[in-house]
């Protein structure tokens, strides 16, 4: 007896639901990322020509804008409650007096010894403010910061 051999049926997979899903997963993704929020502090970097990157945590900015005032920000929120109040702690940026700047930078490096100070002056800013927050560092005994500037490209 011959043996008779079954016929093959091909096998098709319906792509759609694959598809749904996809689009689905990307529009979830696109709808819940944050991307990074407006600065409380528009200040205006000058440029230059060095590439050091900045770190992506623990990080203290000292801002200087164009009409001299300062601004402290720390990138945990448990921190800037500590600092500056239960008001304070969903903000990104606080004004800082110059006379009271030195005694909050030290209480945030007993808070967080890890944090690198940043401090990012305005182009136009006067030179005097400027001084005066370098100074501040230096008698807060934070020798080591970071001035924030523009990668200059070249033609």
């Amino acid at each position: 007896m011959p043996k008779h051999k079954k016929k093959r049926l091909g096998v098709r997979i319906d792509m759609t639901p694959m598809v749904d899903v996809v689009l689905l997963l990307l529009t979830f993704f696109m709808m819940t990322t944050q991307f990074k929020p407006p600065e409380d502090v528009e200040v205006i970097i000058p440029s230059s020509h060095s590439e050091f990157k900045l770190p992506e945590s623990n990080i203290m900015m000292v801002y200087v804008t164009k009409e001299g005032k300062t601004f402290l920000g720390v990138d945990s929120q448990g921190l800037m409650e500590k600092l500056f109040g239960k008001d304070a702690r969903y903000k990104r940026t606080v004004e800082v007096e110059k006379s009271a700047l030195g005694n909050t930078l030290m209480q945030a490096r007993i808070n967080n010894p890890k944090l690198r100070t940043v401090v990012k002056g305005d182009k136009d800013a006067p030179y005097g403010p400027m001084e005066d927050v370098m100074d501040v560092l230096v008698k807060a005994q934070i020798t080591r910061f970071n001035l924030v500037t523009d990668l200059e490209r070249g033609a």
